[in-house]
């Protein structure tokens, strides 16, 4: 995703922005109790969910909105994102985001949130964790072997 200025202001090109959308994954408490509130608060049901895990996948703002139940951490972000659609753009996030020196971790192929991904993740001055992401294919397990699901190193 790629930003621009013009005329003192900030905005992603039309093309890119049909094609991308922000994420945001929360911890919650009861994920039955979320899933209803947030079935009412953007009158969509969720796109997709398993045992503790939720998304949304909201068109009107373009948000994916992960619901990820960890009892005691409710209301607490787990990690920010931005999806793309293919993993053209998380190679060329890779290279760019390396290039700009924020460049954390990689994970191509990997397995997280009930979905095999090519991702790119970076830190943020607070510790805020977010990631640049494809989704490849469904998956029926939530995490792979090798690597922790939504946790950059």
């Amino acid at each position: 995703m790629r930003f621009s200025t013009s005329n003192n202001s900030t905005y992603i090109s039309q093309v890119e922005a049909a094609m991308s959308r922000a994420q945001l994954a929360l911890n919650v408490d009861d994920l039955q109790e979320s899933i209803a509130f947030y079935s009412r608060l953007f009158g969509t049901e969720p796109a997709k969910v398993k045992p503790g895990y939720a998304n949304f996948a909201i068109a009107e703002p373009p948000l994916k909105l992960v619901l990820l139940e960890n009892p005691g951490r409710g209301g607490t972000i787990d990690h920010l994102g931005v999806e793309v659609d293919s993993p053209e753009k998380v190679r060329s996030e890779i290279e760019r985001l390396t290039d700009a020196g924020l460049f954390t971790d990689e994970e191509i192929g990997t397995t997280c949130c009930f979905a095999q991904q090519d991702k790119v993740w970076v830190t943020g001055p607070a510790g805020e964790r977010w990631e640049v992401y494809t989704v490849l294919a469904d998956s029926e397990t939530f995490g792979g072997e090798d690597a922790p699901c939504c946790d950059a190193s």
